[in-house]
């Protein structure tokens, strides 16, 4: 008995500093961004501390309602087409690609996180805009120029663009560790490329595909850079409502509001996630 309890205290003692960068980084700031969401906007900007339910239940008309579902359409649109590009790219860096030159190209798929979100953002402003280096191109060979800058479109490349590495990493770690035998296997069996594809491999790697669509769906929900420099004022998401509530329209309880109705999206997706990839790790 004494030798359990002192192991349950060691367990405890060693989990102390993750649960205190816990409570010091994400339980703390969400308790002040919950208590300034029941306040009201002061005359100057400020919060007054006087509880209400008002900020949640102007969250909750249509506009805002509206915006947020534009929001998750966005996050998963990314997700999707950043599991249709990563899949045959980690596909390839676990099976075909030289195992000598393995580790560089890895390193260069994650070298654009060495610069900035921002930089690179920009960098794609003066890709896409009208006098930029894609419609300079067409002009070259005789063609019209494009309107690629400041729509849906724009939004969607740029989003794609900053989460793509992170949906291609745990694909090709868990590509990595798939066994050949079993490919085959299914292929002694008769199966085609395609059907060992559907029935074997993709069973195989779930964990690295729910790992995937988590790093990129969450941080997709709230993204503001894209959507501001590529999106421009046409179309308002998640990111930039609470952006323009803080920096704009000054009203800080409301913009709290948003930011928690948010967090409470994610952790609820994040527990949704949570099943499939208990039971594919299990599996």
């Amino acid at each position: 008995m004494t030798h359990a309890r002192s192991r349950r205290t060691a367990a405890l003692l060693l989990l102390l500093p993750c649960l205190l960068v816990l409570l010091a980084l994400f339980l703390a700031p969400q308790a002040l961004v919950f208590e300034a969401s029941l306040g009201r906007r002061s005359a100057y900007g400020g919060v007054v501390h006087e509880w209400s339910a008002a900020n949640y239940a102007r969250a909750a008309e249509p506009l805002y309602l509206g915006i947020l579902a534009r929001s998750v359409g966005l996050a998963a649109v990314t997700t999707c087409a950043c599991l249709v590009i990563g899949l045959p790219v980690a596909y390839w860096l676990a099976r075909h690609a030289p195992e000598r030159h393995r580790n560089g190209l890895l390193v260069l798929m994650i070298l654009p996180f060495w610069t900035s979100f921002l930089v690179r953002m920009y960098a794609w402003v003066f890709l896409l805009r009208s006098e930029g280096l894609v419609n300079v191109g067409l002009g070259a060979l005789g063609l019209p120029g494009l309107s690629l800058l400041y729509n849906d479109f724009a939004v969607l490349l740029g989003q794609v663009y900053g989460e793509l590495p992170f949906m291609i990493l745990p694909l090709f770690v868990s590509l990595e560790k798939l066994d050949r035998s079993l490919l085959e296997a299914a292929a002694d069996l008769g199966a085609t490329p395609l059907r060992a594809l559907l029935r074997v491999t993709l069973p195989l790697i779930r964990p690295g595909i729910v790992a995937g669509c988590v790093l990129v769906f969450v941080p997709s929900l709230g993204a503001y850079l894209a959507p501001d420099l590529l999106g421009g004022a046409r179309t308002v998401y998640a990111g930039s409502l609470i952006q323009s509530q803080f920096a704009v329209a000054r009203d800080m309880p409301f913009g709290a509001a948003l930011s928690f109705v948010l967090s409470l999206i994610v952790l609820a997706l994040l527990l949704l996630f949570r099943r499939p990839l208990q039971a594919a790790q299990e599996a």
